[in-house]
């Protein structure tokens, strides 16, 4: 289970500057509303995905690429491929882990953690996190489009998260890059490229014998 750790438990403070202000409240309802429509229209997307990766027990940076898939309403398929094959596919709740030629699944219910990080993710995707009143929002600038910054209100995320950061696209309202900071002063860094939306991605996809 250690190389799920870079995936799953993320996180410390690339703080905001100080002076970075809040959007003004008519440029929030326009993210709100352009997420929401991208949330609608994105059937699906496939693209590449660098990770960075920083744990204090380690002294250097965890960095690695991959393959992400998904698919409308709960399909993910995270493909990472440097510095290691490792497959994590989540398809109607049951996850598959691959590594090497071992084969592990279970629901994602089963796992507490996991499940919440499961609809994190998911609802980052799909943008229902910025309604979830699990966390406080607050929205600000970025220079390719708008970060929205997301604390934890519930204990049970507090115990793990501090924060999530989402920058958004400015032209499409898709997620650019993910941000995750854990309480102990990690962090990961997921940036999303060469993204496709709503190109056909079959069922198969998440799919592993």
């Amino acid at each position: 289970m250690l190389k799920i750790i870079p995936f799953f438990f993320l996180i410390s403070s690339l703080t905001l500057q100080a002076q970075q202000k809040n959007l003004d409240a008519v440029t929030i309802q326009l993210v709100r509303e352009g997420v929401a429509l991208a949330a609608q229209t994105t059937q699906t997307i496939s693209c590449d995905f660098t990770q960075q990766k920083e744990m204090s027990m380690l002294k250097d940076q965890i960095i690695s690429r991959g393959k992400f898939f998904f698919k409308k309403e709960q399909s993910l398929r995270w493909e990472y491929t440097y510095p290691f094959s490792y497959l994590i596919v989540i398809h109607n709740d049951e996850v598959t882990i691959r590594s090497d030629d071992n084969v592990t699944k279970f629901s994602a219910q089963t796992n507490k953690v996991f499940t919440e990080i499961n609809r994190i993710i998911l609802g980052s995707i799909r943008g229902t996190i910025l309604n979830d009143s699990s966390f406080s929002t607050s929205f600000y600038p970025a220079n390719t489009g708008y970060l929205v910054k997301l604390v934890p209100l519930s204990p049970g995320l507090r115990e793990n998260l501090t924060k999530i950061m989402i920058f958004f696209n400015r032209t499409d309202f898709t997620v650019d890059k993910l941000e995750l900071y854990e309480q102990a002063g990690d962090y990961t860094i997921i940036d999303f490229s060469e993204k496709k939306i709503n190109a056909p991605l079959p069922d198969q996809t998440f799919l592993l014998d």
